[in-house]
């Protein structure tokens, strides 16, 4: 379902270089994000350097899903893997349990790469909306990635976090027919945005059609006119900039765990 960039939102926490909270250690809503840009020339060897990698994985019983996208749209020639949720202390396990595997892609992988960032996102249960009788696990075909980065300072925070909760919350007394799923950035350095915003699709078709009633007309019958005309205001100036693209699942790139 396509939405304005401007309309689905979420935002970065500020988050001390002490690290994460003791209290979230086991909550399992953490994701991680493998990004990888390669040249034309070597999409076939990567791709099969992937495939190898993989099949490492398997080999030593590796319980932790990756799920690949290709990009379809922006930089055509990247690659997305991600794992989650899981809690921060799965990390831990999820390297010891991979560790054997370094050398296949640091031999295989590697020579293809022009570049690979990395990142952690922390999924934002109030900040996101999943209509009734929705499955956020089902792995769509199509996903419409949102980028945000806010701007500096903490009313500018204040005033995305809770416009983002409150457009959620609307979304959710409304039953409107839009999901999406709020993720705040961590540790993803300089240039990473701070919060990414996702949204399913089927097909095509889906990525084309206009949110029913589009956000700001649901936000609108849920506030009123001048609560939401604020509101949509107040979301707007917090942003310094935004951007987005389109992501297809690669079932063939996809490492998918033994079943328990």
């Amino acid at each position: 379902m396509k939405i304005n960039a401007t309309c689905v939102v979420s935002a970065l926490v500020l988050f001390a270089a002490t690290g994460v909270h003791a209290a979230d250690a086991n909550k399992a809503n953490v994701y991680r994000d493998y990004t990888d840009t390669v040249a034309p020339a070597d999409q076939d060897a990567y791709e099969a350097a992937v495939k190898a990698f993989n099949q490492c994985l398997r080999e030593h019983g590796v319980k932790y899903s990756w799920v690949a996208w290709g990009h379809e749209t922006g930089n055509t020639y990247k690659y997305s893997y991600i794992a989650g949720p899981v809690a921060w202390a799965d990390f831990d396990a999820m390297h010891t349990q991979m560790k054997p595997c370094d050398s296949a892609w640091r031999t295989k992988a590697n020579p293809h790469l022009k570049g690979e960032t990395s990142a952690f996102m922390v999924e934002q249960a109030d900040m996101s909306h999943e209509p009734k009788g929705g499955d956020k696990n089902a792995v769509p075909q199509l996903i419409d990635v949102i980028y945000y980065t806010l701007k500096g300072g903490r009313d500018a925070h204040e005033a995305f976090t809770g416009a983002v909760k409150k457009i959620a919350a609307a979304a959710d007394k409304s039953g409107w027919s839009s999901p999406f799923r709020t993720f705040e950035v961590r540790r993803g350095d300089v240039g990473a945005p701070d919060y990414v915003v996702v949204l399913p699709n089927k097909n095509w078709a889906e990525v084309g059609m206009e949110a029913n009633p589009p956000l700001w007309k649901m936000v609108e019958g849920v506030y009123g006119k001048a609560d939401a005309d604020a509101l949509r205001k107040s979301f707007g100036e917090s942003v310094k900039e935004s951007s987005s693209h389109i992501d297809s699942y690669n079932e063939e790139l996809t490492y998918s765990a033994p079943k328990k």
